[in-house]
């Protein structure tokens, strides 16, 4: 399987993002994912930025670049920066609000379904293929029989299946609001957060009263407190027909999360267990870590 960096989820500086990518593209990834998905507010780059990002990777070696859309899109502001986007005349676009669909679809563009995106039948799927969808990221809840599930369908239908990205490391995007928790939590007004979500670099905490770990605030995004870590189950993974595996950024040790999935796509035994969690993929409650049981 393809292994592709996803987009950074979290608000680090322009200094610290650049970084990030000059030690990715020494990585052994097929495709990079660019841009803002989380919040509009957040501008250490550019869309020009990130273009110009895309071709200086692109230079030093050959790797597919994406450009990922707003999830959630509420000003006529943020309309007009996705039209810019879907525009861009280079790169291919990862759509995850159905606007973006829309505006993709008029221009006759090919995308990606990402995982914000609710498919979850191959009806959908087949709408959106006609829309264009080339690759499909699954939603993150999304189990293994229900992946295997949509695939047959679409065979039933006699519908080509579009290419399969899985959401399989990091911690995993689970709802959008238009509040911002994380300025709450600063006790800020959203119009005044003064980007307070750049003092967390991999989200803030929150706990349940029991004191366990349940989510992680990034804005207006709720993720998984947990990081989700599919690698045990790399054999279910391909045996399911998934076409490549989405590693989410995280803000420290990101090399060495990319070399343990080489290194199993390569060849190597996947790990007996992880720290990480995995119940979605068993249909089972995401913050789990269910084991596989070999037959």
């Amino acid at each position: 399987m393809k292994l592709t960096l996803g987009p950074v989820l979290f608000y680090w500086s322009r200094p610290h993002l650049l970084q990030f990518y000059a030690d990715m593209i020494e990585q052994p990834l097929q495709t990079i994912y660019l841009g803002e998905t989380v919040c509009s507010k957040r501008r250490a780059l550019s869309l020009d930025d990130w273009l110009g990002l895309a071709r200086e990777l692109r230079q030093q070696r050959e790797v597919e670049v994406v450009l990922s859309g707003l999830a959630l899109v509420e000003a006529a502001s943020e309309l007009s920066a996705l039209k810019r986007l879907c525009d861009n005349g280079e790169l291919m676009v990862e759509a995850n609000d159905m606007g973006a669909v829309q505006l993709l679809a008029e221009r006759q563009q090919p995308f990606v379904a990402g995982p914000a995106l609710n498919l979850y039948n191959a009806h959908s799927l087949r709408e959106l293929q006609q829309c264009g969808m080339q690759r499909w990221v699954p939603p993150v809840e999304c189990s293994g029989r229900l992946l295997q599930d949509c695939l047959q369908q679409l065979d039933d239908l006699q519908v080509p299946r579009p290419e399969v990205e899985l959401f399989a490391y990091g911690h995993m995007p689970l709802a959008y609001s238009a509040r911002c928790f994380t300025a709450r939590a600063e006790n800020r007004p959203k119009d005044d957060c003064q980007f307070c979500c750049q003092n967390f670099a991999e989200g803030l905490l929150m706990e349940s009263q029991e004191g366990e770990p349940l989510f992680t605030l990034n804005g207006i995004q709720t993720m998984s407190a947990k990081v989700c870590d599919l690698l045990p189950d790399y054999p279910a993974l391909q045996a399911s027909g998934v076409d490549r595996l989405r590693l989410s950024p995280r803000a420290e040790d990101m090399a060495a999360v990319i070399a343990r999935y080489a290194a199993v796509c390569g060849g190597a035994q996947p790990p007996a267990s992880s720290e990480g969690c995995n119940g979605y993929w068993y249909g089972q409650p995401g913050m789990l870590y269910v084991q596989q049981v070999s037959s």
